[in-house]
C-alpha cells in the first residue's frame, strides 16, 4: 500500500469515526442563527400542524410583533422539502480535535420514512464503511477491519443524545429544519435578515433566515443541559433549485462540547425522486463484532 493510500485509510479509520460520520449527518441540515437587537415578546403561542396560532387578545400591545413571528414561522415551515427518495454524493472536509484534516467522499441514498443507506470514501476511491439504517436497526461494515454490526435504532440516540428516529434523522439531512420549538421567545431584524429564538426540551435554537424567500442562512443551537455545554454553529449557502427544490449545496458546521469538531460539506449529483438501490450484503469472512 502506497503512503497516500495508508493516508487515505488511516483518516477513514481513525477519524471519521461511526459517532462522527453520524453526528455529521445529524446536524447537517439543522436551522439557523445572529441576532443583535432582541425584542422579548411575553406571549403565549400554540401550535397546529406545524402552524402557529394566536391565543392573545388583538388588543395586545405586541399584536404586531406576535404577527411578525407567526408569518414568519409559518414561512419557514412553508420551505419545508418534500421527498420520495434522495441521494447525494457530499465532499466532506472534516477537522478533528487533533487539528489535522481529511477529505472523505460520503454517498447518501435514502427512501422516505424507510431508508438511510450510507458509504464512506477515501479520496481513492476505498470504501472504508458502509452503513444501512432502517426502523428498526442501525448496521454497519467497517470494511478496514472486515467487521460489521447490528445495532437498534436506540443507538443513533446513544451517540447524539437526542430523541432522534429514522424521519428526524432524514429530516436533517435534506435540509429540514427540526429541534424548532413552536415555544418562540424572541425574533430580531437586520437588514434583510430576520431571526428566530426558540426554546425546546432540548435546545435554545437561534435560527436566522433572508426575509425574502425564508431560506435558512444561518443557526446555533446551545444545549439547555448546562452541564454538557454543547454548541453547533451552522452556515447554509448556495442554494440551487432541483425540480422545484430550494436546496443548499454547501454547508459549513461546528459542534463544540469536550473537543471541537468542524466540517464542510459540499453537496454534490444530488437528486430527488430518482429510482435508486440500496445495496448491503455481509460478506462470509467479516466478524460480527458485538
Amino acid at each position: 500500500m502506497s503512503q497516500k493510500e495508508l493516508r487515505v485509510v488511516l483518516a477513514i479509520r481513525g477519524n471519521i469515526k461511526m459517532n462522527h460520520l453520524l453526528l455529521i449527518l445529524i446536524i447537517t441540515a439543522l436551522a439557523v442563527s445572529s441576532c443583535r437587537s432582541t425584542r422579548k415578546i411575553q406571549s403565549a403561542i400554540s401550535t397546529k400542524k406545524d402552524s402557529l396560532e394566536l391565543k392573545q387578545p388583538t388588543s395586545d400591545p405586541h399584536e404586531d410583533s406576535i404577527r411578525l413571528i407567526k408569518e414568519t414561522y409559518n414561512q419557514l415551515i412553508g420551505n419545508r422539502i418534500e421527498f420520495e427518495t434522495f441521494s447525494a454524493k457530499i465532499n466532506t472536509d472534516y477537522q478533528g480535535s487533533d487539528g489535522k484534516k481529511y477529505d472523505v467522499n460520503v454517498f447518501v441514498r435514502m427512501k422516505k420514512d424507510s431508508i438511510i443507506w450510507v458509504s464512506v470514501n477515501g479520496a481513492l476511491g476505498i470504501e472504508g464503511m458502509r452503513v444501512l439504517i432502517d426502523n428498526d436497526s442501525v448496521r454497519i461494515l467497517n470494511k478496514l477491519d472486515k467487521e460489521y454490526q447490528v445495532r437498534s435504532l436506540e443507538y443513533l440516540q446513544e451517540i447524539a443524545a437526542l430523541p432522534l428516529d429514522l424521519r428526524t434523522v432524514q429530516e436533517l439531512i435534506i435540509g429540514n429544519p427540526v429541534f424548532l420549538d413552536t415555544n418562540i421567545v424572541s425574533y430580531s431584524t437586520e437588514g434583510n435578515n430576520i431571526s428566530l429564538l426558540s426554546e425546546g426540551q432540548w435546545f435554545r435554537h437561534l435560527i436566522s433566515m433572508n426575509n425574502n424567500d425564508h431560506l435558512v442562512l444561518h443557526s446555533k443551537l446551545d444545549d439547555v443541559d448546562k452541564l454538557r455545554n454543547r454548541t453547533c454553529f451552522l452556515n447554509y449557502s448556495d442554494y440551487e433549485t432541483n425540480k422545484g427544490v430550494k436546496f443548499s449545496t454547501n454547508r459549513n458546521l461546528s459542534v463544540t462540547e469536550k473537543t471541537k469538531l468542524d466540517v464542510k460539506l459540499n453537496f454534490k449529483q444530488y437528486e430527488f425522486n430518482e429510482t435508486l438501490s440500496y445495496p448491503f450484503s455481509v460478506p462470509k469472512n467479516y466478524k460480527r463484532k458485538q
